[in-house]
């Protein structure tokens, strides 16, 4: 779902804000949950599931598949989401 899909839908909810205080809360709320990511910190949304941050570890040596070289894969973090199991059981119905 895009910004202005999720924007419309909260509008549909709530009339009675307008379209620019939804954008800035939808804002907000994004920016708020990438400055905890960046601080690598957990945000955990009870009904949603946890967004955390995991460190891969670097690679002395891996290959790219298209042309065989042997490249070196520096460290680096990723974004991982862990599924609350309320979620996971509205999706496995």
């Amino acid at each position: 779902m895009s910004k202005p899909k999720i924007i419309q839908f909260l509008k549909r909810k709530n009339p009675n804000i307008n379209k620019k205080n939804l954008e800035k809360i939808l804002d907000i709320f994004v920016q708020q949950i990438t400055n905890s990511l960046v601080n690598k910190k957990s945000i955990g949304i009870k009904s949603l599931g946890t967004f955390f941050i995991k460190e891969i570890k670097e690679k002395k040596q891996a290959r790219n598949p298209k042309t065989g070289e042997i490249i070196y894969v520096p460290k680096r973090n990723k974004i991982r989401f862990r599924a609350s199991k309320r979620l996971k059981e509205l999706i496995n119905k």
